[in-house]
């Protein structure tokens, strides 16, 4: 487990807190269900924490959000671990990432992140864009060099700078960060849990917990749908 550098306040707005990075790794192949049950019942206050402002979440699924950050190593290490639990997850899950941006030098990276979503190059260059900032040292904040490792991956220049430029990316740049207030993100990598369970890997003591905590945290969503739902 590691820590990074604290992050003072994320914007004069929001009330003073410090961004912790922590980190490990993980392996898991049951199912969630499976998973979630031969380790018990996660501890509130402890293994996670409700959220103090619930947020909407879909009726019909459980949804999952990763708040992640690409200059975070530990959403790094996350990544390659969340590819292969995705394959595994349920249809009735919903999974879904949000950048965070602690601090408006955040935002170039939260703003990459829209760029390619709205290009459709995710699936495809998501784990990139981690491994070109962390292994190779691309300054992917700055949007000129961004552009430039697009284009050498694939992507065209002219939709890519376009894309940046967006309004829609910068509505979805605005929104991530009403996000980060709004889901009470105080570390990154963190996932929530139907719109009000929270967890990170600083609850877990490192990203090796991470997941599989998530799925003792899905199976309790259930349990807590079902006990709400009318006789």
């Amino acid at each position: 487990m590691g820590d990074c550098p604290s992050v003072p306040a994320f914007r004069p707005t929001l009330r003073r807190r410090q961004l912790l990075l922590v980190g490990g790794l993980l392996a898991a192949s049951l199912p969630v269900a499976s998973r979630a049950q031969a380790q018990g019942a996660p501890r509130a206050g402890t293994d996670y924490r409700t959220l103090p402002a619930p947020q909407s979440a879909p009726a019909d699924r459980i949804e999952v959000l990763e708040f992640f950050y690409y200059g975070c190593p530990f959403c790094f290490q996350l990544e390659s671990l969340l590819i292969e639990w995705l394959k595994r997850l349920p249809p009735e899950i919903v999974f879904d990432r949000v950048p965070v941006i602690g601090r408006d030098s955040w935002e170039p990276l939260a703003r990459l992140y829209f760029v390619l979503v709205e290009l459709g190059a995710v699936g495809s260059l998501h784990a990139a864009a981690y491994r070109a900032f962390h292994n190779d040292g691309v300054a992917l904040g700055q949007p000129d060099v961004a552009a430039d490792w697009a284009i050498r991956n694939g992507l065209d220049r002219a939709r890519f700078s376009a894309a940046w430029r967006s309004e829609k990316t910068t509505a979805l740049v605005a929104r991530a960060r009403r996000m980060t207030d709004d889901y009470d993100i105080q570390a990154t990598p963190s996932i929530i849990v139907d719109g009000r369970l929270l967890t990170s890997s600083g609850l877990t003591n490192g990203v090796s917990a991470l997941l599989p905590m998530v799925d003792r945290l899905i199976v309790l969503a259930r349990a807590e749908r079902a006990r709400a739902k009318p006789a």
